[in-house]
């Protein structure tokens, strides 16, 4: 368990964004400013016993400068920050795998379980982003069903849609 946590909010186009943070990684964040349900995302053995709310350590701060620079058009500055999230092995490289999915690019949860490295763990890979406690740095909203459809996401189809549209838009802005 960890002993101290900071954690701030910042406004975004698609509303308030929360990040809970150690020192040195992203424990928690996400599309609201209620603190406590973010906190209940960290696996307890993470957990932070005190979090400092808009104490913002340098970590945190970075962390938050990379979100403000998602929004800013440096769609790639999230995949430079550390995140620490504790679960099974499969969940852990699916969540590696989720980092390597590019701005403008889906897969899908069968895709998700190929390059997690355990195809006919396609329920698993799901799981995988149902537990993903670091929206955006750990980008879950990557990910689509078979059929190209949305599927779910914790903060909402509107803020998942406007993700991907974002994020196809800047990933054709590079090709031309």
């Amino acid at each position: 368990m960890m002993t101290v946590s900071s954690a701030a909010t910042v406004q975004t186009a698609d509303g308030p964004f929360t990040v809970v943070a150690s020192s040195d990684a992203v424990l928690a964040s996400g599309w609201t400013d209620d603190l406590w349900s973010l906190v209940e995302l960290i696996h307890t053995t993470l957990r932070p016993v005190t979090i400092e709310m808009n104490a913002v350590s340098p970590f945190l701060a970075r962390a938050l400068a990379a979100v403000e620079d998602y929004y800013g058009d440096d769609l790639l500055a999230p995949c430079d920050i550390p995140v620490k999230q504790y679960a099974g092995p499969f969940h852990l490289k699916a969540w590696e795998a989720l980092r390597a999915v590019k701005p403008g690019e889906t897969v899908t949860y069968t895709e998700l379980a190929e390059r997690a490295g355990n195809a006919s763990a396609v329920r698993a890979a799901g799981s995988a982003c149902a537990f993903n406690a670091a929206a955006l740095f750990v980008p879950c909203h990557r990910v689509v069903r078979a059929d190209n459809t949305l599927g779910g996401y914790r903060y909402g189809l509107p803020v998942k849609q406007s993700l991907l549209i974002r994020e196809q838009e800047w990933a054709a802005k590079q090709v031309a």
